[in-house]
C-alpha cells in the first residue's frame, strides 16, 4: 500500500531508527495495526494488509522480537515531532504521569506481577490482577478539532513488583524512582523548555520533587494532610556555632488548618472535569517540605474544600512556591486527561490483546501501542491542519466534536482511500475493484470484532 505524502512526512520522522529492512517491517505493522479490530496481534496486521498467504510471515515477528532499535529513540523521536506539530514556540509543556496495569496471563512473561486493579478496586474493595504495570509520561495538549485536552503518550516503561525483581535477580526500582528517570530523559532531550509534571498520591515524593527541582521542573501532585511543612529558616547570626539551622519551627498540619475558625478562604472558579464551571473554597501558603537526611523543599500548598460539602477536602502542592493557588487547583484537574487516554487505548486500540511471548516484544509493543495513540494525533493533524475531522452524526445525536474515535476512523478512512481502484468511462459512479482488495475489504468487515 502506497501512503500519501502527509502521512509519509509523518512516518519518515522514525524511519532512521530502524535498518531499512526492519523499517519496511514495521510500516506494514503500523498501517495493520490501525486497520485492524480486535486484537493487534502481528497476524492481524498482517492479514488487513493482505499479507495473509506470504510464507515470510515469521520475518514480521522478528521486527518486535529480535531486530535491534530502542523505543527510548522513538520516544525521543515522538515527542520533538510532538512540539513542533501542536506546541506554540515558546510555551510552556505540561507532563500527566500515571501507571496502568497491562492484563496478562503466561508462565513465559517475566515480568507479570499481581498489582492493584485501578478499574475493578474501589474505596471499600481492593482487587489484584496478574499483569505487567506501566509508568506512562503523556505530553498534554490541545488539538484543533476539539476544546477538551488531549493526553498524548511520549514514554512508556514497565515498573515490576518487588517479588518480580526478587525472581528476576535485579534491584528493585520504585515507581517514583523509574518516575524520576523518565522525567531526566525528557529535561534532556528538552533542555531550555518550561515544564510542568503532574502525578497523583504516588508521585508526592520529597525525593522526587527535589530531584525535579534541581533541573527546573515543576512538579504538582497531592499532599497529604500530615506532611511535615516548616517555615523558613531564620537568618544565621553572626558568631553562631554550630551546623546552620534548614528549617524553621512546625507548622500546624493541614488537618488542623482545615478546623480552625480563623483560616481565611478564598472563593475560586475553576474549570471542571466535565468542562463546566465550579466554585471550590481555597487556602494556601508556603512552606518548606523537610525529610531526615534530605535537603529542605520550597513548596506552595492549596488546601481546596468544597463550599456545597460534596466533595472531600483534598490539598494540594507545587514545587514552585510563586503559583497563584487557583492555576495549581486547575493544573492538577488536567491530570484526569490520562485516564481517558488509558481508556481509549484499550478500546479502539486493542491494548491487552497483544499476544507476544518472548521479553524483548512485550517490553517493545506495550510502549509501541501507546505511542501508537499520540501518532494517529499527528496522521489526523498532518491530513486535517484546519482541525476539521469528519463527524459521525445521526438524527438524533449531533455530535459537537470530535473525539478518539472520529480521529482514528479519519486516518482509518484516508488508508482505505488511497488503495487504487479505476473508474469506468462510461459510467464515472461506477469504480472497478481488484478482486484482492475487495477480499481485504470483505475480511476486515466480517472479521471486525
Amino acid at each position: 500500500m502506497s501512503l500519501s505524502q502527509p502521512m509519509m512526512r509523518v512516518l519518515c520522522e522514525f524511519e532512521s531508527a530502524f535498518s531499512q529492512p526492519t523499517w519496511r517491517k514495521m510500516q506494514v505493522l503500523i498501517v495493520g495495526t490501525l486497520l485492524a479490530r480486535g486484537r493487534r496481534t502481528v497476524t492481524a496486521a498482517l492479514r488487513q494488509m493482505g499479507l495473509h498467504e506470504a510464507s515470510h510471515f515469521s520475518l514480521d515477528h522478528h521486527g518486535l522480537n529480535r531486530a535491534r532499535w530502542s523505543t527510548l529513540a522513538l520516544s525521543r523521536r515522538l515527542l520533538l515531532r510532538l512540539v513542533r506539530t501542536v506546541v506554540a514556540v515558546g510555551g510552556e509543556l505540561t507532563f500527566v504521569i500515571d501507571e496502568t496495569v497491562e492484563r496478562r496471563w503466561g508462565r513465559r512473561i517475566t515480568r507479570r506481577g499481581h498489582d492493584r486493579d485501578p478499574l475493578a478496586s474501589s474505596k471499600q474493595r481492593s482487587v489484584a490482577t496478574s499483569g505487567v504495570r506501566w509508568i506512562v509520561l503523556t505530553l498534554v495538549i490541545t488539538p484543533p478539532w476539539t476544546p477538551r485536552s488531549w493526553a498524548l503518550p511520549v514514554l512508556s516503561v514497565p515498573a515490576s513488583t518487588p517479588e518480580v525483581s526478587r525472581r528476576l535477580g535485579v534491584r528493585h526500582q520504585t515507581v517514583p524512582h523509574r518516575a524520576r528517570q523518565m522525567i531526566l530523559a525528557v529535561r534532556r532531550w528538552l533542555p531550555a523548555v518550561e515544564m510542568t509534571v503532574i502525578g497523583d498520591q504516588t508521585y508526592s515524593v520529597h525525593e522526587l520533587g527535589q530531584a525535579c527541582t534541581r533541573w527546573d521542573v515543576r512538579v504538582v501532585a497531592p499532599l497529604r494532610m500530615d506532611a511535615a511543612l516548616y517555615g523558613p529558616a531564620a537568618p544565621r547570626r553572626p558568631g553562631t556555632n554550630g551546623r546552620p539551622r534548614v528549617k524553621g519551627e512546625r507548622l500546624p498540619p493541614l488537618k488542623q488548618v482545615l478546623k480552625e475558625t480563623q483560616t481565611v478562604w478564598h472563593r475560586v472558579r475553576v474549570r471542571w472535569y466535565h468542562g463546566r464551571r465550579r466554585e471550590l473554597d481555597v487556602t494556601s501558603g508556603t512552606a518548606v517540605w523537610y525529610r531526615m537526611g534530605q535537603p529542605v523543599l520550597p513548596i506552595r500548598w492549596v488546601l481546596v474544600r468544597d463550599p456545597k460539602g460534596l466533595l472531600q477536602p483534598r490539598a494540594y502542592f507545587s514545587t514552585c512556591p510563586y503559583d497563584p493557588p487557583r492555576a495549581v487547583v486547575q493544573q492538577f484537574i488536567t491530570r484526569w486527561t490520562i485516564e481517558t487516554t488509558f481508556e481509549e487505548s484499550r478500546t479502539p486500540l486493542g491494548l491487552e490483546t497483544q499476544r507476544q511471548w518472548s521479553e524483548r516484544a512485550i517490553e517493545r509493543t506495550t510502549p509501541c501501542l501507546f505511542g501508537l495513540y499520540s501518532l494517529v494525533a499527528l496522521l489526523a493533524h498532518a491530513l486535517h491542519p484546519d482541525g476539521k475531522i469528519p463527524l459521525q452524526r445521526t438524527a438524533w445525536y449531533d455530535k459537537p466534536q470530535a473525539t478518539f474515535a472520529e480521529v482514528l476512523a479519519a486516518v482509518r478512512r484516508h488508508l482505505w482511500g488511497a488503495l487504487s481502484y479505476s473508474t469506468s468511462e462510461h459510467a464515472p459512479d461506477r469504480i472497478g475493484i481488484p478482486k484482492s482488495e475487495l477480499l481485504r475489504l470483505v475480511q476486515a468487515l466480517c472479521y471486525a470484532h
